[in-house]
């Protein structure tokens, strides 16, 4: 499977990538980092949607029924070498089914995520998932 992307920026002035028919607005200078996503955050945006994507996944293969999840992602970023050195993530999957094995979710979300394997090769990733009954 391989993938593309195209980005662009202009001197003084922020950046877009685009990606299918998608266009993601992202900052590049002081000024914008009060209301556009600077790359460490896009990093963990991507992070966040291989996950979310792998619940929809798995909710089809573990025929499980929910009505929405939403991730928090955290990081702690190293200043020398600059990079990710630890990432935690809190998943809430709310579903009313009584037989969700979370356990078995959580494995197969960090077993067959791509973001997720290729950031786990470099740094330190933890997480936890809730299921909420409300």
């Amino acid at each position: 499977m391989k993938y593309f992307s195209k980005a662009s920026s202009s001197s003084k002035n922020n950046a877009s990538i685009r990606i299918k028919e998608s266009e993601i607005a992202f900052g590049t200078t002081p000024e914008s980092a009060d209301h556009l996503p600077n790359p460490a955050e896009l990093f963990l945006g991507s992070f966040s949607a291989c996950i979310l994507k792998n619940v929809e996944r798995f909710s089809v293969l573990m025929n499980f029924e929910y009505s929405n999840a939403e991730i928090a992602v955290n990081a702690i970023r190293l200043d020398k070498p600059p990079r990710m050195d630890e990432i935690n993530y809190e998943l809430k999957i709310y579903s009313q089914e009584k037989n969700l094995n979370i356990d078995l979710l959580k494995k197969n979300i960090e077993k067959f995520g791509t973001i997720f394997n290729t950031v786990k090769s470099v740094c330190s990733v933890t997480g936890e998932i809730k299921q909420i009954t409300e």
